[in-house]
């Protein structure tokens, strides 16, 4: 086991070369900001302050406003940020709690994020002021960095990895608060293989002896997991998470201890052939859709919305689905694809009414449908459906706003 995850370790850890190449890039970007703007200070953030970055081609840039001079100004800071940086910079306004600009330079990106430089957390005029706080944390632990890593790259393989709407999954500073708290990778995914719902993690015991769930407000406490966030004590940093990640990530954990491979550490997108071949002996709908030109998760969230009530729409036809998914690809094009038991139907179903006992209503029932019949005491009747191909069904919804407003295109392959 020591030996794989060390392999896995010299894998995923960044090169010197790539460091170097986006510590300089994005010192030039920080040099330039720190000239211009008065009153605040830019730096490193997110996981380049901490060092827990994988190999990825973005980092944060967090601009740090004078709290005393800004803190009345919180909903201001991204008004005055712009300004400075459409003097140097080609940026993007991406929408947020507080809006951030995006930077191209090469073949790296950087966000910009205006916040408050804060002392405590309960100086956070924005969930974004803490977050240097929260690199201050990583760092008091820097000699399991590579740990840190091995659970990021382990949960992004699960696809459980991130916070956003439409991933609901566990963030990359609640993979480290986790690994901290059990002491190693390894610890982590033999607890989390056993975990129970509702287990609390309180890595600086601000809860020891007392019942969190007394002590902060329940709509707080609704995730699986419970991770006191150690910078934020009224905080749970796993809000976010969903039922369906948790489980993942522990039937994930099982299985990678009774055979542990780098298979789990190996990120492998499916493509559209993947998924011909892996379904060529069912009824597979696939689509291509394009995300709307909005930031990442508010886009997720959206093509999240159009496959859900695709899904739900086949299901009230009638088409039961055996399994679906959604692919989701930030940049590019995204698949939706439904296997289905049959991808046709009969012309005409069954509609229940109400029981003969209630006459009263099948006397309605029976003024509303032409052709009906008794079965186990309860009036039916028989109609043509209005779909009965699922193709044409699928044609039908994809045009209604529902799909429209929540996509840039999309169609059926």
């Amino acid at each position: 086991m020591k030996e794989l995850l060390s392999e896995v370790i010299k894998d995923i850890r960044p090169s010197e070369k790539y460091e170097k190449e986006i510590l300089d890039k994005a010192s030039s970007i920080i040099n330039k900001l720190n000239k211009n703007i008065k009153d605040a200070k830019s730096v490193l953030g997110g996981s380049g302050a901490k060092r827990t970055w994988l190999k990825t081609f973005d980092a944060d840039i967090f601009v740090k406003f004078n709290y005393n001079k800004f803190k009345d100004k919180s909903d201001k800071l991204s008004d005055i940020l712009e300004k400075f940086l459409k003097k140097s910079f080609k940026i993007t306004r991406l929408h947020g709690s507080r809006d951030y600009f995006q930077i191209m330079h090469g073949k790296f990106t950087f966000e910009i994020v205006p916040i408050l430089d804060i002392k405590r957390a309960e100086q956070a005029k924005n969930i974004t002021d803490v977050s240097p706080l929260h690199s201050n944390f990583v760092l008091m632990h820097k000699k399991i960095i590579d740990e840190m890593r091995l659970t990021k790259q382990f949960f992004k393989v699960a696809d459980v990895y991130g916070a956003e709407s439409y991933i609901k999954g566990f963030s990359g500073y609640v993979c480290e608060i986790l690994t901290i708290y059990y002491g190693s990778f390894l610890r982590l995914i033999k607890s989390m293989s056993k975990l129970k719902e509702k287990t609390v993690i309180d890595v600086k015991n601000y809860y020891k002896g007392k019942n969190v769930f007394a002590e902060i407000n329940k709509s707080k406490l609704v995730s699986p997991l419970i991770v006191i966030d150690p910078v934020q004590k009224d905080r749970n940093a796993a809000a976010a998470l969903d039922h369906e990640k948790f489980d993942i990530v522990k039937h994930r954990a099982k299985e990678f201890l009774k055979k542990p491979s780098k298979k789990f550490f190996e990120i492998t997108i499916l493509t559209e052939q993947d998924i011909r071949k892996k379904f060529q002996k069912n009824k597979l709908m696939m689509l291509k859709a394009r995300p709307l030109k909005k930031k990442a998760d508010i886009a997720g969230a959206k093509m999240l919305k159009a496959f859900h009530f695709i899904e739900k729409n086949m299901d009230f036809h009638g088409f039961n689905i055996i399994e679906s998914d959604m692919l989701w690809h930030a940049k590019t094009s995204s698949l939706f694809y439904y296997v289905l038991e049959n991808d046709k139907l009969p012309k005409k179903v069954a509609i229940p009414g109400p029981p003969l006992k209630i006459k009263k209503h099948v006397a309605i029932f029976k003024k509303s449908h032409k052709k009906t019949f008794v079965k186990d005491k309860r009036i039916f009747s028989i109609e043509r459906r209005k779909f009965f191909n699922s193709k044409d069904l699928v044609k039908n919804i994809i045009k209604t706003s529902n799909v429209k407003d929540n996509v840039n295109t999309i169609s059926l392959i």
